[in-house]
């Protein structure tokens, strides 16, 4: 008897999102991988959301199930979502309210994780093409080119959540994350984890969706000047510094999880963020830790001179 293809769940972090959710969903509905699910989680919703999402339901034949949400901000939403036990699969994509999916998004995928032998911890993410608000185009997302590993989930995350799929072993280390744990986000905690494992990630250079940029985005693409210029402010005014308290918090609490290697290698990032300046470099330089350009290395290492690491 064949085995039945893997059911995808597909986990919709919702709030507010009337203007541009129809399209979102029109997309899933067109996807040439049909063997998927979709479990909306609600964030209190004062729009049209819920209406909307009801009105899909009854116009496709994959079960959709709505569960609300614990309103503690977005990435708190799509916790909630990986947590939830109402509904079951063997692959996990999450996504946004707002984008649209390219029609072979899940089946490249499926086709990834299907030549892995192995069902160890497993994470797939692509490149995304941009547009505005009024979906016009508005370029792509960088090329990464740099190995997804550890130590570059350490101190980058390149992973688009929206363009994020992992499996069945990727969800139950998720899983074991405490409950009262800070993280910076839902994707970098995801990447994170799965390669602090041992787990695998791939990037796909071939972008899977239309990631929309607009007005309220809480995370833009991270492409152009005014990007960078929003990297360097965070450098500056210590948000960087934030956001590596709370992952090697949160790393340090999983830390009996990690393998030995990504073990030293938080050990050294954080001693680096201690050390006296002429020793930051050199520690720095140890841990391996990589972003995925050299201007982008560059900072790295003038941030870690300066205190902003």
């Amino acid at each position: 008897m064949p085995s039945l293809p893997p059911k995808i769940i597909i986990l919709l972090a919702t709030r507010n999102g009337a203007e541009f959710l129809q399209s979102q969903l029109d997309s899933f509905r067109v996807q040439t991988y049909a063997h998927w699910e979709l479990l909306v989680s609600d964030d209190g919703s004062t729009d049209a959301t819920i209406e909307i999402v009801n009105r899909f339901a009854g116009s496709v034949p994959q079960r959709v199930v709505i569960v609300p949400g614990p309103q503690k901000g977005f990435w708190q939403n799509f916790v909630a979502l990986v947590r939830s036990e109402s509904l079951d699969g063997d692959l996990f994509a999450y996504s946004d309210q707002d984008d649209i999916w390219f029609p072979e998004k899940l089946a490249k995928a499926v086709d990834w994780f299907a030549q892995r032998v192995v069902p160890s911890p497993a994470l797939y993410f692509s490149r995304t093409e941009l547009m505005h608000g009024d979906s016009t185009p508005a370029g792509y997302a960088p090329l990464f080119v740099r190995p997804p590993s550890f130590r570059n989930a350490l101190v980058q995350n390149i992973g688009g959540g929206n363009t994020m799929v992992f499996n069945r072993s990727a969800r139950e280390a998720l899983l074991a994350t405490p409950v009262d744990a800070e993280l910076v986000s839902h994707d970098w905690w995801t990447y994170q984890v799965v390669t602090g494992i041992g787990g695998e990630a791939f990037y796909d250079p071939w972008p899977s969706l239309k990631y929309r940029q607009h007005g309220q985005n809480i995370v833009g693409a991270n492409i152009g000047w005014r990007a960078r210029m929003v990297r360097l402010k965070a450098f500056a005014n210590g948000r960087v510094v934030s956001w590596n308290d709370l992952n090697l918090s949160f790393l340090h609490r999983i830390r009996d999880a990690l393998t030995p290697e990504n073990a030293s290698v938080v050990d050294l990032y954080a001693k680096a963020r201690r050390a006296a300046w002429p020793m930051r470099l050199w520690l720095i330089w140890k841990s391996g830790v990589y972003r995925q350009s050299l201007v982008e290395n560059i900072g790295l290492s003038v941030g870690a001179l300066f205190g902003k690491i």
